[in-house]
């Protein structure tokens, strides 16, 4: 029975032979652990790209080889990792180019003061205009507004995506002069579309220069619409800047759509005039009938950071003689009508069109009597066009003013946007008089400070060539018409520099004559009484000041109307968008026609927010609370009433009482109502049917959403409050009068809160800011008569947020996109190379190159398309790049897995090294081995 001895034996052998050689033994080179490279990203900001020639291999060769070498085994171990061996970089930013016009009407010099604006100072500018910026999202908005009206933002949100996105909007700038004959169509179109805003003062005559001028946008705005496509600019965001030479007749003007307030009055004191519109036919649709003309300006955008074009006469005259024409029509249907005669054709002008969404409310006044709930837009003199315009005159002076009545931020005020006549035209219309005053008053405040004492003659001298200096520079320099004090202050200097020149003689101090020197040295570089040509004329402070504030204006268009910031989630592209009606009543309505709400038109604005590429479907379902008691208490538990101070236009404090909805409250408990299946208000599955469900509460008295809202955008469920009160004083004013909201009619509030829960827009008034972490307010471009602007009641939707919409998909998909790749080559990058994994990871790494090029290929096509504005063509890529994303990162966690077993099998190998103590420990050992295996004598046996 050896066996168990000879197995002890054995492992007792090994554990000698271990011992002997641990002292000398090392640890194997691959059990190192090895740290992580750091790769850069590749943001390429200079190049305003998305990819990197040295990321992307450019064709097979590079992706396919042939029997692997000893080099390329020794390149694979050498890379460290997986990530750095195939240039596998994260992105950190995407670019998506953005063609932008800025239009200059009145520039070249025919315009306001006669300004003209040369190429070369408006590019000086206008390049310091940011023209890459990240997209933004703005965090969960608070429920109430704060008592001084700030928008309250949660900062420790937890965000959905990040608020500073990967993907960067390109902005190329293309701005563009137009002719004096267009600046004179549209001086001509104010002036003949334009009319009296108070008809009720004493005096309503055209011939009357006092009180405040209205021009019809509506009427104007065939003019930009025909100009952006005789131009074929559509391709394109277009922003035109007016600067029309202002009419005697109206020196104060701005621009509003449908009727003012005293016309509104004046409609509804005279009845017969009301029979009249009712029983009248038809209207054309439009007399600026301009026909289908076009002159291309350009083939395609310069998608340049910034370019110049001036347009001649040649471009523009087929579109000036038809707008001529035109507005000759113009002139003749308003030639001898008085005021009751505009106001039926604009009426009738309103009823007859197919989709106004005015039509609503002057067929419910004219026929009701009731004009209580008909409130006029603002006067503005800004305006979001229904297409890709929107405009901004500097002629026009209110002075201006909307935003929250009392403690808001960015609100609009006269000093908003830039002013020609209080700049430019405060240094180029100042008389002689005037001038002679002001040098009067710049010499005695320089020589005051002088006073009884003795001074050297070269201070004195020093002294007046301040005053003279300064003032040149303010008056003289950069004239149109010279003054004949600067010439006589250009011949003063000519003789200050001989006295200077006299100071060189050795009978004066040395101090004196340094003085003299550096004077005349200064006196040399000078070139302000000289003349200059108008192309190279210096410019002065208020140029420089006028041109900065309109950068800044131009700027902020391009934040607020263009690429405006959007709120936070994952607004994902669907198919189909499935709107759910919950009208929500006190008592049992017999049926959904009988409610007080107009359903086509209802149906029409929820219609507007679907994409060409996308279809809408519509359920209605009444609910009243009176036959549901789960419904009633969810609504009784929501409802809730808060004292509300108030601090009116006026000044006068008032503390209100509100009824409310608190919807986060609501929406627990909507949540809770298991038994309701159509109530739960989920996604359907996949991403062909997205349900909105729209909970419609109708009350008999005054209720709103959060203290201060008619409509909520919530998670999953938009909440719609409407009630009787037709004019209710809102937080907000417009040039010093409240706005009035109509709370039988909240579908303005109903569409904007439903566009923030499908894809995310806010108010035009609010951006996030990086520098603040949080979203700021500038109500300038709240403007059109858009769900997003507070200056109209209109609810259209403008290509602008029709664009926003598409493009808040795509960026979407975009983002998930790169997070997702950039997670999987994360991963690639944490796995090391080693060269026992060379010859798999070779089987996945022409598959793996293949993949990502596939992903990246797809984003340069989405970024292509986008640049031409074609959004239905990049939507269409969303659902590959979503698979061919999950492709190449499911492919990433199958390379690594099939990498991982040979990791984590153990390669040992002893080594046994030969020296002077192996021996005698062989000997050692072979000795216990004969003492234990000996055989032994057998002892005998004695009884």
């Amino acid at each position: 029975m050896l066996t168990p001895r000879i197995s002890r034996i054995s492992l007792l052998l090994f554990y000698l032979l271990l011992s002997a050689d641990s002292s000398n033994g090392s640890p194997s080179p691959n059990s190192k652990s090895r740290t992580s490279s750091v790769f850069p990203l590749f943001k390429l900001r200079e190049k305003s790209r998305f990819w990197s020639e040295t990321v992307l291999r450019t064709g097979f060769d590079d992706l396919e080889s042939t029997k692997p070498g000893s080099a390329d085994i020794l390149n694979y171990t050498k890379a460290g990792n997986i990530g750095s061996f195939l240039n596998l970089l994260e992105v950190d930013s995407m670019y998506l180019p953005v063609p932008v016009n800025f239009i200059f009407i009145g520039f070249e010099g025919k315009g306001n003061k006669e300004f003209k604006l040369n190429a070369d100072e408006l590019e000086r500018w206008f390049t310091k205009i940011d023209h890459i910026f990240e997209h933004t999202r703005i965090p969960t908005i608070g429920e109430t507004l704060t008592p001084f009206y700030k928008i309250s933002v949660d900062r420790g949100h937890n965000t959905h995506m990040p608020l500073v996105s990967h993907i960067n909007y390109n902005f190329s700038v293309h701005a563009i002069e137009l002719d004096e004959k267009v600046t004179s169509i549209f001086e001509n179109a104010i002036s003949m579309l334009g009319r009296k805003d108070d008809i009720s003062s004493s005096s309503s005559s055209r011939n009357d220069e006092k009180g405040i001028w209205q021009v019809d946008v509506d009427m104007i705005s065939f003019l930009f619409t025909s100009l952006v496509e005789y131009l074929k600019l559509e391709d394109a965001y277009n922003v035109f800047i007016l600067n029309p030479k202002r009419d005697i007749k109206m020196v104060t003007y701005g621009y509003r759509r449908g009727l003012s307030s005293s016309e509104i009055k004046f409609l509804h004191e005279n009845k017969a005039l009301q029979t009249k519109i009712l029983q009248s036919g038809n209207v054309p649709d439009s007399v600026l009938d301009l026909g289908n003309i076009k002159r291309p300006l350009y083939e395609k955008h310069p998608m340049a950071k910034f370019s110049w074009t001036i347009a001649d006469e040649t471009d523009t005259i087929d579109w000036y003689n038809r707008c001529f024409d035109a507005l000759k029509n113009v002139e003749k249907l308003y030639q001898g009508k008085d005021i009751a005669n505009v106001i039926q054709t604009k009426i009738l002008k309103i009823l007859n069109s197919q989709n106004d969404d005015m039509k609503l409310s002057v067929e419910t006044a004219l026929k009701s009597g009731n004009f209580d709930g008909f409130h006029a837009d603002c006067l503005t003199d800004t305006w979001i066009g229904n297409q890709r315009w929107a405009f901004v005159d500097l002629t026009a002076g209110g002075p201006f003013s909307w935003g929250p009545s009392v403690g808001g931020e960015g609100v609009r005020t006269d000093k908003s946007l830039p002013n020609v006549g209080k700049t430019i035209g405060a240094v180029t219309e100042i008389s002689e008089d005037e001038a002679e005053d002001r040098l009067q008053e710049a010499i005695q405040e320089k020589f005051s400070v002088f006073g009884d004492s003795d001074h050297h003659a070269i201070d004195i001298l020093l002294a007046e060539i301040d005053v003279y200096e300064l003032f040149a520079f303010k008056h003289c320099k950069g004239r149109r018409v010279k003054l004949a004090l600067c010439e006589e202050l250009d011949e003063r200097m000519q003789d200050l520099k001989g006295e200077l020149q006299s100071y060189e003689g050795e009978q004066y101090e040395e101090q004196h004559k340094r003085k003299a020197i550096e004077a005349l040295k200064r006196m040399e570089e000078w070139n302000l009484f000289s003349d200059t040509h108008e192309d190279s004329q210096n410019y002065t402070v208020a140029r420089d000041i006028f041109l900065s504030h309109l950068g800044e204006t131009l700027w902020s268009s391009l934040r607020h109307i263009i690429s405006p910031s959007l709120a936070d989630g994952a607004f994902h592209y669907y198919e189909k968008i499935f709107f759910q009606l919950f009208f929500v009543t006190q008592e049992k309505v017999g049926h959904i026609k009988k409610l007080p709400v107009d359903l086509k038109s209802l149906t029409d604005g929820l219609s507007s927010l679907v994409l060409p590429s996308q279809k809408a479907q519509f359920s209605t379902e009444l609910l009243p609370l009176s036959e549901d008691s789960a419904l009633a208490m969810a609504f009784s538990v929501a409802r809730r009433a808060a004292a509300v101070p108030l601090l009116l236009v006026n000044g006068t404090y008032r503390k209100t009482v509100r009824s409310y909805l608190d919807s986060a409250i609501l929406q627990h408990q909507i949540k809770k109502l298991k038994e309701h299946a159509s109530l739960k208000g989920s996604h359907a599955s996949g991403r062909s049917t997205l349900e909105v469900p729209i909970f419609w509460f109708i009350h008999s008295d005054a209720l709103l959403i959060d203290k201060h809202y008619q409509a909520k955008a919530l998670s999953d469920m938009v909440i719609v409050a409407q009630s009787e009160p037709s004019s209710w004083e809102s937080h907000l004013q417009c040039n010093g009068e409240p706005l009035l909201w109509d709370l039988r009619r909240p579908t303005k509030a109903a569409l904007a809160a439903v566009a923030e829960h499908i894809a995310g827009l806010v108010p035009l008034h609010l951006v996030y800011n990086e520098a603040h972490e949080t979203a700021i307010e500038d109500w300038i471009w709240s403007a059109g008569c858009n769900p997003f602007s507070i200056t109209s009641q209109g609810w259209k939707i403008s290509q602008f947020q029709h664009d926003t919409i598409a493009r808040s998909y795509v960026i979407t998909t975009l983002e998930e996109s790169i997070q997702l790749m950039n997670s999987a080559i994360h991963r690639l990058v944490m796995e090391q190379t080693s060269k026992q994994t060379f010859k798999v990871f070779k089987a996945h790494e022409s598959e793996l190159l293949n993949k990502h090029r596939y992903v990246v290929s797809i984003w340069r096509r989405i970024s292509s398309i986008m640049g031409e504005l074609r959004y239905t063509d990049a939507l269409r890529q969303l659902h590959t790049l979503e698979d061919a994303t999950k492709s190449f990162s499911d492919y990433v966690n199958t390379t690594i897995a099939s990498l991982h077993p040979i990791h984590c099998t153990m390669q040992r190998k002893v080594e046994v090294e030969l020296d002077m103590t192996t021996i005698p420990a062989f000997l050692v050992v072979a000795l216990a081995l004969w003492f234990l295996l000996k055989g032994r004598k057998p002892k005998p046996k004695i009884n």
